[in-house]
């Protein structure tokens, strides 16, 4: 599949605070498709193929019918409860376009959390299904509750203090300051005010949780060949992974290699797909719902090892456009916006495209890493053309 598919466009609609949008979820969803397709230079009715992750409200009837598609050759959602399916929903475009089942596929995702409900808050009801069995009636509810237990087991075992968690909020925040999209833009952090801030759940203080928001981001993918004729610089996508080990991500942390991200098997599989290493990259954007899932998934897929993560990120070494790891250059979940990750891979377009907010001076290898610490996870690796 090695630079079969590219993306041609990207968009998204304004990003809100929780409860902010003048619009319902749907309307959010039909403006960043239609700002992607319109990037790419292509009309609506071309498009044939839509995918999206975690998304069971704007289906594709749905989004066909209202943008005026002319025909829908494809449609697919990935496995998985969040946001670990980010990536892997652009593998799967990546898959229909090369396969040749679909010409032009639209990857979005969309949230309106002041609309349909928070993803931080627990969920009530009569019967606890699935895996929460094991887990919340032991008062294990929400998905901080279950990062901060695999973080302080990954901290203890590693010698990491609450330093290395600070990096990560202070680097997204940093880049938020020059990204007029970001929700944070005009707010920076400081050290203190980081850890100042009220525990949510130990160890993670406020500024270690992304918020909640609304809002929709999309791209368009299309063959290479056909990608050439098009309006904007193409993105090809050099490599895709999604992977999960044996037991991986079973049930009351009962998986052999706990603590984990869940990405030892991605980052295996993507640098032998695409012939490249760790180092290799220019830049990266990983999914942060909570900091510390971020360190294990840096660790995990190959950057550092667990003992030498805390010292990879320290002393602002994950800042600026000339870091030793270019990370998360928009402000990410925690300071651009909580778009369950999709507004990382038009970042991580932008950076190819050499139009991102924060740039990195040379940008031949992009990669973008999908939630961590819930399984299956996801990556994919962009290059340059």
């Amino acid at each position: 599949m090695q630079r079969r598919a590219a993306v041609v466009g990207v968009g998204e609609s304004a990003y809100y605070k929780r409860g902010a949008s003048p619009d319902p979820e749907f309307v959010l969803a039909c403006t960043a498709i239609r700002r992607a397709v319109e990037d790419a230079g292509l009309p609506l009715a071309e498009v044939d193929g839509l995918v999206s992750f975690m998304d069971t409200r704007n289906d594709p009837l749905r989004v066909s019918t209202a943008l005026g598609f002319r025909e829908l050759r494809f449609s697919a959602q990935p496995w998985g409860g969040g946001g670990n399916g980010m990536a892997a929903a652009v593998a799967l475009a990546d898959a229909a376009v090369t396969a040749g089942y679909a010409r032009h596929v639209v990857v979005f995702r969309a949230l309106a959390q002041g609309e349909f409900g928070r993803f931080g808050r627990a969920a009530t009801g009569s019967r606890i299904p699935g895996a929460a069995a094991y887990t919340a009636t032991y008062g294990l509810l929400s998905p901080a509750q279950i990062c901060a237990m695999q973080t302080v087991r990954f901290m203890h075992e590693h010698g990491i203090d609450q330093e290395a968690l600070a990096e990560i909020a202070l680097a997204c925040y940093a880049h938020a300051q020059s990204n007029p999209r970001a929700i944070r833009h005009g707010t920076p952090l400081t050290r203190e005010q980081y850890h100042a801030s009220r525990w949510i759940v130990e160890p993670f203080h406020l500024f270690d949780c992304c918020p909640e928001n609304d809002g929709s981001a999309a791209v368009v993918l299309t063959s290479f060949e056909r990608a050439r004729d098009l309006r904007r610089k193409p993105v090809p996508v050099l490599a895709a992974a999604q992977g999960l080990g044996h037991r991986g991500g079973t049930a009351a942390f009962n998986e052999p290699g706990f603590p984990t991200a869940h990405y030892k098997e991605v980052g295996r599989q993507i640098w032998e797909r695409s012939g490249v290493n760790p180092e290799d990259v220019d830049v990266a954007q990983f999914y942060e719902n909570f900091t510390g899932p971020v360190l294990m998934a840096m660790s995990e897929m190959g950057f550092a090892p667990p003992d030498g993560i805390a010292e990879f990120v320290a002393d602002g070494a994950l800042q600026g456009p000339d870091a030793r790891l270019c990370f998360n250059t928009s402000g990410g979940n925690l300071a651009e916006a909580y778009i369950h990750g999709l507004e990382l891979v038009n970042e991580a377009v932008r950076q190819v495209r050499g139009e991102s907010t924060m740039q990195a001076s040379k940008v031949d290898l992009s990669l973008c890493v999908a939630g961590p610490g819930f399984a299956p996870g996801s990556a994919v690796l962009f290059s340059a053309p």
